[in-house]
């Protein structure tokens, strides 16, 4: 290991340490807890205490330090959050490929793909870090929480660049699935181009006057009764695009607590996940030439025949 580069204390329950560096302007020979309670005010001195009792702050061998070792200038430190008691998701995601550059998973509803706000620990990245052990993996793109299907994870950091160009240069293939009312008077197929923009809320997106900054074309594939499965195929990435372009064609995906309208957070009901789904990923893979595509496992209420 080269003696100036980080070298971060391993994964603890598939959580990174975070990293702080001491100031030029400390004075030699602080003690840790001095600097720590100064540095986070935020954070309450018994509770330092209780994480250097615990071991959760390091130097750079990873060897614990205490409340009162003397600190220097410059110096480089881990520390381990304090993570508190968060909702269960009692869904597990899936593994559906993987090799030394790249994991492809296969998320459940509910799940976030990476920490934020409430959910720190019930995340796909840190479930996935924990379940595998794998320090360096990192979401090349997201789909929301409320969104089933497929997430693409880059393992190995050096070749990470060369797989989220393909995302920035739009080289990647998606199809979604999504159900919601079935509209026969519509002129199927529908070629959706508009722009989005932020809403009053900051939860939602709407479409505003501008020019066009989403595409997405739209197919149904199977009709039942009053309702229809649908493909989507976003050609651009505004958040929540598919979602938005649905609702401004008077077809809400079912499920869906966003739009048209924003329900409370607490109407979260486990037996009526949105019915969205990232079907089905492809791409040439930067590095071999060849075509990769998955497909996810997952099938919403009306699925393929």
């Amino acid at each position: 290991m080269h003696p100036h580069r980080p070298n971060p204390p391993p994964l603890r329950d598939g959580l990174a340490a975070s990293c702080v560096v001491t100031p030029g302007q400390l004075s030699t020979g602080t003690p840790a807890l001095a600097f720590f309670t100064q540095r986070f005010p935020f954070v309450a001195a018994t509770e330092w205490h209780a994480r250097f009792a615990a071991g959760d702050v390091l130097d750079t061998q990873g060897r614990p330090i205490g409340a009162n070792t003397e600190l220097v200038r410059g110096q480089r430190l881990y520390y381990f959050r304090a993570v508190p008691a968060e909702p269960v998701v009692p869904f597990e995601a899936s593994v559906l490929w993987q090799n030394g550059d790249l994991l492809v998973a296969d998320k459940p509803h509910f799940l976030p793909v990476i920490p934020s706000g409430k959910y720190v620990r019930e995340t796909l990245l840190v479930r996935l870090r924990a379940a595998l052990g794998l320090e360096h993996l990192s979401p090349i793109h997201r789909i929301d929480r409320d969104t089933a299907g497929l997430v693409l994870f880059s393992i190995n950091p050096a070749t990470r660049n060369a797989y989220q160009a393909l995302f920035r240069e739009r080289a990647v293939h998606k199809v979604y699935h999504g159900v919601a009312d079935w509209r026969p008077e519509l002129d199927w197929p529908i070629a959706r181009s508009s722009h989005i923009g932020s809403s009053a809320h900051f939860m939602q997106q709407q479409e505003i006057a501008g020019t066009p900054n989403a595409h997405t074309h739209i197919r149904p594939l199977r009709v039942q009764g009053e309702q229809a499965l649908y493909e989507m195929r976003p050609i651009t990435g505004q958040r929540h695009q598919l979602r938005v372009h649905m609702a401004a064609l008077g077809l809400p995906l079912e499920g869906d607590g966003i739009y048209p309208e924003l329900l409370p957070e607490d109407a979260l009901d486990y037996r009526r996940p949105l019915q969205l789904l990232a079907h089905q990923i492809g791409f040439t893979d930067p590095l071999t030439g060849k075509w990769l595509q998955f497909t996810s496992r997952r099938q919403l209420r009306i699925g393929m025949v």
